[in-house]
């Protein structure tokens, strides 16, 4: 075991040494579906010994229903057991040969890993136990109740948190009724009330083949990893793809949110719904929000509110692409006293921004920035795996990387400022406060001057 381990530890180090032949050009993805209905997405990566698999189901919170943090609380308990493994025996079956298993969840999805070496005895073993988790996963009684308890006090610990406070509140008004309205980690009523068997039910009905993608990256040839994909789907009955959930309604006024936090400083949350993926208008925002708040301190968030103002350390703005409309998001933090001041300042560089656009120069430097470091961020087999999984499960194409900097490149000023001006509206701004008001503020000074 220590053996392997080191071995893997020498494998990763490569990675991160060396820039492999695959990150001169995009990698080259290749489907099909199994006969039960599971997509699969294949990249053959020769140069290392090592295998990555990755099964991504429409599992995400969005579907909890009115048991909220349920698909959180069912991807975190696969590493508890199965039907002949306890959580122990089976953390030592992956560590034995030097396997990595992880699992998780998003709004979106939900996800299940593996990392092994292509040695035949360890990958052998390696694939046995995962696919053993996929078909006999039996979440304990007692590892759910534990679960349970250590998520409400994530819960309690979460309200001492202003940038968790922001957060939670963020989703809330800007989602209204729709599914991403909600916590992913539910709340105390319905995690107090929630049973062992609604999970058991969930992964029933959610983690099966035609709901489901497997992404499959490394040293495998096609003909064999057609076979390990038939085995794997082998272990998911066949099932049925979730409906479509509903589409994300725009906001039809502006609204500010205050909560009431005992902090030197305010967190505040600027929004509104933006983009999902496929989005025609993707690569356009994208590229204008690398000048606008997404390039540090080349941004014009970052020059105007820190650098010429002092009103924030970090300032930073960024869109979420999900299914449905994932939001656009500008974020800070300032003193409370100044949080109207920063808030006017931000909201002006945006909508300067979208009266004025970008720069023809600060254009061509978001695009070199952008396509530069590209190759890089699918040079390993853990960025390829990200990659494909997203391409398999938002069914983009399968070109996506091969055209990705050279359809940034073709962007032109017109086409981001057109962009903007349709998809941002400043006048209908979501703001989330979460510090002291002013009043208060001002109210206390008053009191000190009066003993005084």
């Amino acid at each position: 075991m220590i053996i392997i381990k080191h071995s893997m530890r020498i494998i990763f180090l490569i990675m991160l040494l060396t820039v492999s032949s695959l990150s001169l050009a995009a990698p080259k993805i290749q489907h099909w579906t199994t006969d039960n209905g599971l997509a699969v997405y294949y990249v053959h990566v020769p140069e290392l010994p090592m295998i990555d698999l990755r099964l991504t189901f429409d599992a995400g919170s969005a579907r909890d229903g009115k048991n909220l943090g349920v698909a959180g609380l069912t991807a975190a308990m696969l590493d508890s057991g199965t039907n002949d493994l306890n959580a122990d025996q089976l953390a030592e079956a992956f560590e034995s040969v030097g396997a990595e298993f992880s699992s998780g969840s998003a709004r979106d999805m939900a996800w299940i890993t593996l990392r092994t070496l292509t040695l035949a005895d360890e990958q052998k073993k390696a694939i046995t136990t995962w696919m053993d988790v996929l078909k006999n996963s039996v979440f304990p009684e007692k590892d759910f109740q534990r679960l349970i308890k250590q998520t409400l006090v994530d819960l309690q610990a979460e309200k001492q948190s202003p940038a968790a406070l922001a957060s939670k509140a963020f989703y809330k008004h800007l989602y209204g009724d729709h599914p991403y309205a909600f916590p992913q980690n539910g709340n105390e009523d319905t995690l107090s009330a929630m049973k062992v068997d609604d999970l058991k039910a969930y992964y029933a009905r959610y983690f099966v083949a035609k709901n489901g993608q497997l992404a499959i990256v490394g040293a495998i040839k096609r003909a064999e990893a057609e076979a390990l994909a038939k085995q794997i789907a082998s272990t998911l009955v066949s099932g049925e793809k979730a409906k479509a959930i509903s589409a994300v309604k725009a906001l039809e006024k502006s609204e500010v949110v205050h909560i009431e936090f005992p902090s030197s400083q305010s967190h505040i949350m600027i929004g509104q719904p933006g983009t999902k993926r496929g989005d025609n208008d993707y690569f356009a925002l994208y590229l204008g929000n690398h000048g606008l708040g997404g390039s540090g301190f080349t941004s014009r968030l970052m020059k105007e509110v820190r650098v010429k103002r002092g009103l924030s350390y970090s300032v930073y703005s960024y869109f979420v692409s999900m299914r449905e409309a994932g939001p656009f998001l500008l974020g800070l933090q300032t003193k409370n006293s100044q949080t109207d001041e920063a808030i006017k300042v931000a909201t002006d560089v945006v909508k300067t921004f979208l009266k004025e656009g970008v720069s023809e120069e600060q254009l061509q430097a978001s695009k070199t920035n952008i396509t530069g470091g590209f190759p890089l961020r699918t040079a390993s087999n853990d960025d390829i795996i990200g990659y494909i999984a997203m391409i398999g499960f938002y069914g983009l194409p399968l070109d996506y990387l091969d055209n990705f900097t050279g359809t940034i490149d073709k962007i032109s000023r017109d086409q981001v400022i057109d962009a903007y001006q349709r998809r941002l509206h400043p006048d209908k701004f979501l703001t989330v406060i979460v510090g002291k008001k002013v009043e208060q503020i001002e109210s206390k000074d008053d009191k000190k001057d009066a003993v005084k």
